[in-house]
């Protein structure tokens, strides 16, 4: 004689109910989702200095939304995205590029298109990277939004001023 464990119908009543309040819960979560904006990683994405600075971004960023990514180590504010920071980029060596410190976070101006604004983060590694579109978002409150979540990556080197630079003797680089 084979015995079989009781179950008490309740319990199967119960868990048919929690799991279809699940999947309708998250139907409903997904069916209120922003579309996920395709952004390429960062070479060093994967770093796991990125991590923490990552999940210490803004919800919101100059009353924009914060919207879902497709890559580790990125996000992404506003519909279509006015802030893109991206953490793992090469760090920028020293030069001569605008430098400004926000919070205590030194961020280099790579690039001032009319379109597209650029600021990798100097003496961090790794870097961080935001692209701002400075029509809709200004450059200081994007820097000033992500630069407390950013301050965890371990600050090595800082920017200095020319008149602080350590001289070089020989020849002045082409280009500067």
């Amino acid at each position: 004689m084979r015995f079989r464990p009781l179950r008490s119908p309740s319990r199967r009543t119960l868990f048919r109910t929690a799991a279809g309040v699940a999947a309708t819960t998250a139907l409903v979560s997904l069916s209120g989702c922003t579309s996920m904006l395709v952004v390429d990683p960062a070479e060093d994405a994967a770093n796991p200095d990125c991590a923490l600075p990552m999940l210490l971004m803004p919800d919101e960023l100059n009353e924009l939304s914060q919207r879902t990514t497709s890559s580790q180590g990125t996000t992404a504010w506003g519909e279509p995205a006015n802030v893109i920071v991206r953490c793992g980029v090469a760090p920028p060596a020293p030069t001569t590029d605008p430098c400004v410190s926000v919070d205590g976070i030194d961020w280099v101006q790579v690039r001032a298109e009319e379109d597209t604004w650029q600021f990798v983060t100097y003496g961090r590694t790794p870097a961080v990277e935001v692209l701002v579109t400075p029509s809709e978002v200004s450059g200081a409150t994007a820097l000033a939004s992500v630069s407390s979540a950013v301050s965890g990556i371990e600050q090595t080197a800082a920017c200095v001023s020319v008149e602080d630079a350590e001289q070089v003797d020989g020849e002045v680089p082409a280009g500067t």
